[in-house]
């Protein structure tokens, strides 16, 4: 007998793995925090269900902006008699945007997988869950079960749609997030249900590829939490381009029959009486929730707070002292960007650098509409609402020489700063490029930059860019390109 448990437990120990940490979860906080320990000489196995790169890569951030350029360029094309262009009989290749769609994300996954292999990273398909603090089962997708001993665990599970119970969803006529990126159809009439950050990116990118789109929005305002006025100043662009929204709205019912769906709503968009219309598909995008089911926490000693999170400290550590936690099972704001600074965080102090921590001060968070949003720091709202006295500069873009050379100037670059100090506080962009033009205040609020700093600082011409400059210059008074605001009477 004794000879039989020995050989048993040989055997258990022998289909163990053993390593300094397991990552749960492949998605941008997972891989980076994944790839930084490898980097940093660390025995690593990363675990995910689905494909490398998790939502972002495969549902997310690259499809949706794969298909969002698509948009863009369509919607170039459609105006290009403005620049003297004749294009005649535009026609949308739906199969061809879904393969080009494909590919990118595909190109976006292998290169991860390549990334894995050159820092010796293991991947493993399967199910991760907890069996204590120190061991993780996981159930694999191809069939059977390994257990995984590792002295520190990063959890890294990402988020999922929230679906409503009261709109089943089918996948045909009423979708998620994940439904529509696939691009199945392009529908003729198409509602939104969520004037956020995802509802309006595929609004605008459904849109632009020939859907009449309804965004219904349950509160007064879209981009609930970014700047009121840029918030206004893209609600106006977007319907000056046919996207109908409605606000402080709710949907009631919604009666699906065959391949169309009557949606019924009510609120101050509709005079407070009933509307009921009619759509061939129906995109419900209210939100989305951590994904820890599955985990079994408990048995590793955590739990979640009453809207799912799991708590950390500024070095991502959670309750438990080997267990980390990154990207959005942590809380908001859910963007790629900051899991995947979280991830190198984790990964940091995993390896030994006790200084290593997360500084949420200048998070930027991107919309990518056309044209696109991009704010970083406080809004004008959330300065004021902290006692700030400010010094407010703003530049159009109708005002801009490069946004002319374009044909791009609707929109507006707006700097919010401390009038005490002169401290920028916050940066706010509605423009083509924001994405991209909002790391000058990234790295402003980063440095302590002050409005004069950006100001004083040269920026090439002719340039979007120069129009930060000019905002920096119009809070002081002194700008060139726009009429300055006469300063305001002294008030007693």
């Amino acid at each position: 007998m004794r000879a039989v448990h020995r050989r048993r437990s040989k055997e258990r120990t022998l289909a163990e793995q053993q390593v300094d940490a397991v990552v749960i979860g492949a998605g941008p906080g997972g891989y980076h925090a994944a790839i930084r320990l490898g980097q940093l000489g660390k025995s690593v196995i990363c675990v995910d269900r689905d494909e490398v790169g998790g939502v972002c890569l495969n549902w997310g951030c690259i499809p949706t902006k794969a298909l969002l350029h698509v948009g863009e360029i369509a919607r170039q094309i459609s105006h290009a008699d403005a620049l003297g262009l004749k294009v005649a009989g535009l026609q949308i290749d739906r199969a061809g945007v879904v393969a080009f769609k494909t590919g990118v994300v595909e190109a976006n996954v292998g290169g991860v997988k390549t990334l894995f292999k050159a820092n010796n990273v293991q991947f493993v398909y399967g199910e991760a869950s907890f069996k204590s603090a120190t061991e993780i089962l996981v159930k694999k997708r191809g069939g059977g079960e390994t257990t995984i001993a590792a002295q520190y665990v990063a959890i890294a599970t990402g988020s999922a749609p929230v679906d409503v119970k009261a709109w089943p969803r089918d996948g045909e006529v009423i979708l998620n997030s994940d439904d529509a990126v696939q691009m199945k159809r392009i529908p003729k009439n198409l509602l939104v249900i969520g004037g956020g950050v995802i509802g309006l990116e595929f609004a605008t990118a459904y849109t632009r590829l020939g859907a009449k789109t309804l965004v219904i929005e349950a509160l007064p305002a879209i981009l609930t939490g970014i700047d009121a006025e840029i918030g206004k100043t893209l609600g106006r662009i977007l319907k000056k381009q046919g996207v109908e929204i409605v606000l402080d709205t709710k949907v009631g019912t919604i009666d699906k029959s065959g391949k169309t769906a009557k949606v019924t709503f009510n609120g101050a968009g509709t005079g407070g009486k009933d509307e009921t219309r009619e759509f061939d598909m129906v995109l419900v995008a209210v939100g989305r929730r951590p994904v820890t089911d599955g985990l079994n926490l408990a048995a590793a000693g955590l739990s979640t707070s009453e809207k799912g999170f799991i708590d950390v400290d500024a070095q991502r550590r959670t309750k438990v002292a080997n267990i980390f936690a990154i990207g959005d099972v942590t809380g908001a704001p859910m963007l790629a960007h900051k899991g995947m600074k979280e991830g190198v965080v984790a990964a940091e102090v995993i390896g030994g650098d006790k200084s290593a921590a997360f500084d949420p001060v200048a998070i930027p968070n991107c919309v990518y509409t056309d044209p696109e949003v991009a704010t970083v720091g406080l809004s004008e709202e959330e300065a004021r609402a902290q006692g700030y006295e400010l010094r407010i500069g703003k530049f159009p873009l109708a005002a801009s020489g490069r946004a002319r050379t374009m044909n791009e100037t609707d929109g507006l670059i707006k700097l919010v700063g401390d009038a005490k100090t002169d401290l920028l506080l916050g940066m706010h962009v509605v423009a083509p490029q924001a994405e991209s033009l909002i790391g000058e205040g990234v790295i402003a609020l980063e440095m302590g930059a002050t409005l004069e700093d950006i100001g004083l600082s040269i920026h090439p011409h002719p340039t979007l860019t120069e129009g930060i400059m000019d905002a920096a210059e119009a809070a002081h008074g002194k700008a060139i390109h726009i009429v300055n605001a006469k300063p305001k009477a002294a008030t007693r």
